[in-house]
């Protein structure tokens, strides 16, 4: 893979510097062994070569040194390397200076954006014969820049660069005060250096490894006051998940005459589409038709999402104009998913931006252009109190203060998937992971023009959360128009890359303040210019404004106003992801009490602390969701953790820790948070089946958050009441089951999300309980204590209604609350 595809390969490049040889045989010709250098500049293998061995050469070990590195956006996870390195060197101890002396060494690199590993010939032959000193390892460093030239396209290249000389630097300087390396290497730099990069005979003090904070302990005490709930239990299903049983939207068995569908997406962020050809291949000779926008029914809409009506929506097909890069204008339909891929892959489009104005890519080009969306005003949040005078008051202020926030891609394993299946009477069954299988069976039924009781939404679980919610209905609407014209199956699952092009991910913003502030840090006023890039629709963006605030809040700045812009652009739109606005705002209030506490050379929790709300500010900022003054613990929970012996001396180690390692740094932070929640109305079904066993519907979705595992413990302890003889709630537990989402089973479903869906979905669950258990109390009086499997066979003799569908709503004045918390956290940078 590393000399045929250029794949970025960790092992080549930790073979080539280890003087690996490799041993290749074609038919009919005696084998042949060549360098791994050789072997990687050659042209690739055909079918007639064998690769028989690789050696790697092993010698004594005197005098040899031998380190790896590389650097990836998961260090500890399945990702390609930014840049990777090797580096083996023999040297000996000069008898006169006591410096190392470089007898040979083999400096390779891979994965910056060359062809292959490469070797560092010429610092090579630099350092060969020369003794480690600090003017030598800056010219080494020198050299390498020139030979590590990146290809015209490479991503981050001034970061590859960089990281390919530290790695470089770093070893080089392990080597300047012998080879042995530190106990805790992890803890101990490789020496000490001065600011021109000179190495100090002194070596710095260890920090113990066994001194880092990786043990803990956790005691908790259970009430059984409402078991199983909040008894701790086996989460609902892992054993699937575990053994890969768990079926998720692909795992479901192709229908007969199944067709796979693949989505061919512009490249371009603002073009006319004039034409799409597909290369000659074997893949554009399977292709069975491509679905655009001509296919959607008569009578139907071009909309793939649309989260709230009054806002717009965002087209399924760009049709004329591409608006976006990523934006998807057909679909390939193919006999296999592979072939469609391969097809999709190969469409050769024509644009023209003739008659076009420029695209707008970033929040400072929205501002130019004036591209800006319009949020309801129910959306929008208000500020407090008078900046002005407010910002008077003030001993020092800080003017213009910037923050920066950039995208970023989703955490979900599974991509994007469905599978649409046509049924009788102009009817559709789509399989889907998704949040929102309501919205997605309003959207799926306004393209093809029928009626919603048409469309049937399935979804059993989602295999990862944060972007199943809007963007999963792209998906299956495109999968129901190709249903619709050809009457036969379809399904679809994006690759990694096409997903990552057209959901968008994370919204990147950019944020201006200024702050006014006593001389004892007591933050006096607060203003905010903030700029969100939306991307081209509305989506979920018209709730980040409020959430960005109400995380804000969490402080209290005196006075608050802000100007917030949600900008139109030419970027795949931005949607929900974990905490949409909650974490961004909780940063940008970090970071503006981080500069005030720089600005005064005062500790940041000083700061934080001085800034917390009193219950009378608490009441201004968030109004009807306090509550009660006895619910507000925010103050006591920070005062708790920030004065705790083991923070205390966790603090203690990081200035230790910092004190003796120049490379390497800690940092720990005790950071407060407010989260507002906002209940929504939810539906729950319990039915008892005549031998005792129940099934459980509700309508959020499964992703991880343990919905099924709390419904189950309530419908439980719900109905255990019924049977306490016989083990109560906790008996009953193993005969609950939770079923998948539907939505003809289960209207007004609603999404998951806001992190109130199981509370929601529990208490409904509860009431339906409820009026199952004032259903069998006369039965359960006439019978006695009798097993529940009993009960339930003299209920359903009696003719009792065994089933119960409830619709909780929230009590108009308690439909927003607070939530409080604060947390820890250390890390550590290798600068």
């Amino acid at each position: 893979m590393a000399r045929r595809l250029s794949f970025p390969s960790d092992i080549a490049t930790v073979l080539l510097a280890a003087g690996s040889t490799v041993t290749i045989q074609q038919v009919a010709s005696k084998s042949v062994c060549l360098t791994l250098e050789e072997f990687l500049k050659q042209p690739p293998c055909d079918s007639r070569t064998l690769v028989i061995s690789i050696s790697i050469p092993w010698g004594s070990d005197d005098g040899i040194a031998f380190e790896t590195f590389r650097a990836a956006s998961r260090p500890f996870g399945n990702a390609v390397s930014y840049v990777n390195s090797a580096f083996l060197a023999r040297s000996s101890v000069d008898a006169v200076s006591g410096n190392r002396l470089v007898e040979d060494v083999f400096l390779a690199f891979g994965a910056f954006g060359s062809k292959h590993a490469i070797r560092a010939r010429k610092v090579e032959e630099y350092l060969k014969g020369k003794l480690v000193s600090a003017p030598v390892i800056l010219e080494a460093v020198h050299l390498l820049r020139g030979v590590v030239s990146l290809a015209d396209g490479t991503t981050h290249p001034k970061y590859r660069v960089s990281l390919a000389i530290s790695f470089l630097f770093r070893f080089l300087s392990s080597l300047a005060n012998g080879l042995d390396e530190p106990e805790n290497a992890d803890s101990v730099p490789n020496n000490s250096c001065t600011t021109n990069g000179a190495t100090s005979g002194k070596t710095e003090s260890k920090v113990d490894s066994s001194d880092l904070p990786i043990k803990s302990r956790e005691e908790m005490v259970f009430s059984d006051e409402y078991k199983p709930v909040g008894k701790p239990i086996e989460k609902a299903g892992p054993l699937l998940q575990a053994s890969g049983e768990a079926v998720y939207v692909d795992d479901i068995p192709a229908p007969k005459d199944c067709l796979y569908g693949a989505f061919i997406y512009s490249t371009h962020p603002r073009a006319h589409i004039k034409g799409v050809n597909f290369r000659s291949s074997l893949a554009s000779q399977k292709v069975i038709t491509v679905i655009t926008a001509k296919d959607i029914p008569t009578g139907g809409e071009n909309v793939g999402s649309c989260f709230l009506p009054m806002l717009g929506d965002e087209a399924l097909f760009a049709d004329p104009v591409s608006e976006f890069a990523g934006q998807n204008f057909g679909v390939v339909i193919a006999e296999t998913q592979k072939y469609a891929y391969m097809a999709a892959k190969q469409a050769v489009i024509e644009y023209s931006t003739e008659n076009l104005q420029p695209p707008i890519l970033t929040v400072e080009d929205a501002v130019q252009n004036n591209s800006y969306f319009e949020v309801p005003s129910f959306l929008t949040p208000m500020p407090i109190g008078g900046f002005n005078q407010a910002m008077s008051e003030a001993d020092h202020k800080i003017i213009g203060g910037e923050v920066k926030l950039v995208s970023q891609y989703y955490f979900y394993i599974e991509t994007q998937a469905a599978l649409a299946i046509p049924d009788e009477d102009n009817c559709i069954t789509i399989y889907c992971s998704t949040q929102m299988p309501e919205l997605t069976q309003h959207i799926v039924a306004s393209c093809l023009g029928i009626a919603y009781h048409n469309v049937r939404i399935i979804t059993r679980r989602v295999g990862g959360f944060g972007g199943k919610a809007m963007k999963a209905i792209h998906v299956a609407t495109a999968c129901a128009v190709a249903v619709f014209k050809l009457r036969r199956p379809v399904r679809m699952y994006l690759d990694r890359k096409t997903d990552m092009i057209m959901t968008g991910g994370q919204h990147p913003m950019k944020v201006k303040y200024s702050v006014g502030f006593k001389s004892d840090g007591r933050i006096t006023a607060l203003h905010l210019d903030l700029k969100i890039n939306a991307g081209i629709s509305m989506d979920f963006s018209p709730v980040m404004p409020s959430a960005i605030v109400g995380a804000l809040k969490k402080y209290n700045w005196g006075a608050l106003v802000f100007d917030i812009k949600v900008c139109k652009t030419n970027v795949s739109s931005r949607s929900a992801m974990r905490a949409p606005g909650d974490a961004q705002g909780s940063f940008i209030a970090e970071a503006i009490v981080e500069h005030v506490a720089s600005a005064l050379s005062l500790d940041t929790n000083d700061i934080r602390r001085k800034n917390l709300h009193d219950f009378e500010s608490l009441k201004l900022f968030f109004g009807d969701s306090t509550g009660e003054a006895s619910t507000y613990s925010l103050v006591t929970i920070f005062d708790k953790l920030a004065s705790s012996p083991e923070y205390q001396r966790r603090v203690a180690m990081v200035e230790q820790f910092n004190g003796s390692n120049r490379w390497k740094k800690r940092g720990i932070s005790c950071v407060p948070i407010t989260y507002q929640v906002s209940l929504r109305p939810t539906p729950g079904k319990v039915s008892i089946l005549n031998d005792g066993s129940i099934a459980v519907e509700v309508g959020g979705v499964e992703i991880g958050q343990d919905l099924w595992t709390k419904v189950r413990q309530m419908t439980a302890f719900a109905l255990g009441q019924l049977c306490q003889d016989d083990g109560g709630g906790e008996g009953l537990l193993d005969k609950v089951r939770v079923i998948q989402a539907d939505t003809l089973s289960m209207i007004q479903g609603g999404w998951t999300a806001g992190s109130t869906t199981s509370e929601a979905s529990c208490e409904a669950v509860r009431k339906s309980c409820a009026a199952l258990v004032e259903r069998l109390v006369p039965i359960k009086e006439r019978a006695g204590n009798v097993p529940w499997k009993s009960l339930i066979a003299q209920a359903s003799m009696a003719s009792v209604k065994l089933t119960e569908h409830a619709y909780w709503t929230p009590d108009p004045t308690s439909t927003s609350y607070l939530n409080y918390g604060a947390a820890i956290s250390e890390v550590e940078v290798d600068v």
